[in-house]
């Protein structure tokens, strides 16, 4: 995939780690990316304890405990709804405005996850225009079952979902929104299962263990 490089965050091409559950709900999906953050953590202190020191000299002071917290926490979970009221009660002068139905940009992001909770939060139910047209729809018809995991210093880090498994929703919401894409559909026609995933930064997971927090550095 490749989009615009515009922030410390966004790479022109970049890397995504992106495995799809079957038989899975998005608390699956969710504790799936949480564990595996965990895990990657881990593995970095097994393998590459010298760098992991040298990045905590000379990068960022107490990486080695901010990892270790992380490692060790248990994620903190809130719907979107309930993060906008967080964003709006905290009085904090953000640059882009916080209201139910926009997405949360970076800061809001940073806020929830540095300042609010003071590390990692998983944000679940967004409005559903702000998210892809395979996401899968609440009861409430206005919010989808997605889920973003944010982490201090980044913001987003992991984004995933439960997909459209009905054929007939599928095709409605490709047709409405003017998607064509065949292939895509013939993955439900002849039936399937509930399923979910989702895609972990690959750079943004290098910020995160090695502290240095501009993308086009790691």
């Amino acid at each position: 995939r490749s989009e615009n490089s515009n922030t410390a965050r966004h790479l022109a091409e970049f890397w995504m780690v992106e495995p799809e559950v079957a038989f899975a709900d998005l608390d699956d999906v969710a504790t799936l990316g949480a564990d595996y953050i965990k895990f990657m953590i881990e593995q970095a202190f097994e393998h590459c304890p010298e760098e992991l020191a040298f990045f905590d000299q000379r990068i960022e002071k107490g990486l080695i405990d901010k990892l270790t917290k992380v490692k060790d926490s248990e994620f903190k979970k809130i719907t979107y709804t309930q993060a906008v009221d967080i964003l709006i009660k905290s009085n904090q002068n953000f640059e882009y405005k916080v209201e139910w139905g926009v997405d949360l940009s970076t800061e809001h992001e940073r806020f929830l996850s540095e300042k609010h909770f003071e590390g990692p939060v998983i944000v679940t139910d967004y409005p559903k225009e702000i998210k892809a047209f395979y996401m899968k729809l609440n009861h409430d018809r206005k919010t989808v079952r997605a889920m973003d995991i944010l982490v201090p210093n980044i913001g987003e880090l992991v984004g995933g979902s439960m997909r459209i498994d009905d054929y007939e929703e599928l095709k409605g919401k490709m047709e409405a929104k003017g998607i064509d894409i065949p292939w895509y559909l013939d993955l439900r026609k002849y039936g399937t299962v509930p399923h979910g995933g989702f895609g972990l930064g690959f750079e943004r997971l290098i910020m995160l263990v090695s502290g240095i927090y501009n993308i086009k550095d790691v």
